[in-house]
């Protein structure tokens, strides 16, 4: 009889010695991206002669539309047909063709290079 109750008392006890417990842990996480933002920017040409220049400041063309003026930026080269810089001031009566973005009051000359 002792030995039942030994034998049960075992039965009983050996599924809990040998249960083993497991732990899951999931994490999640998200990345939030920023909008893709694109701009695009066309740089076109007027050819013609310098009526004034003021360096730094502003070029006025006279063109087969009739006079233009640009504003000159911070970046704005002028540059020979061999694409170095010139160092001279532009004259009145010089052949040149200005490189450019934007319209109306809004042009801002990229280069501009000084035809021969």
């Amino acid at each position: 009889m002792k030995r039942i109750i030994v034998t049960l008392a075992c039965a009983l006890i050996s599924p809990l010695a040998f249960a083993q417990t497991s732990t899951t842990t999931t994490e999640q996480t998200t990345t939030e991206r920023e909008p893709i933002t694109t701009t695009q920017t066309t740089t076109t040409y007027t050819a013609g002669t310098v009526t004034t220049y003021e360096p730094g400041k502003t070029i006025v063309v006279k063109s087969d539309q009739g006079p233009v003026s640009f504003a000159l930026g911070t970046a704005a080269h002028i540059v020979n047909g061999a694409g170095k810089i010139v160092t001279a001031p532009l004259r009145a009566g010089e052949k040149v063709r200005v490189y450019y973005t934007g319209t109306g009051d809004n042009r801002t000359v990229e280069r501009v290079m000084v035809e021969e």
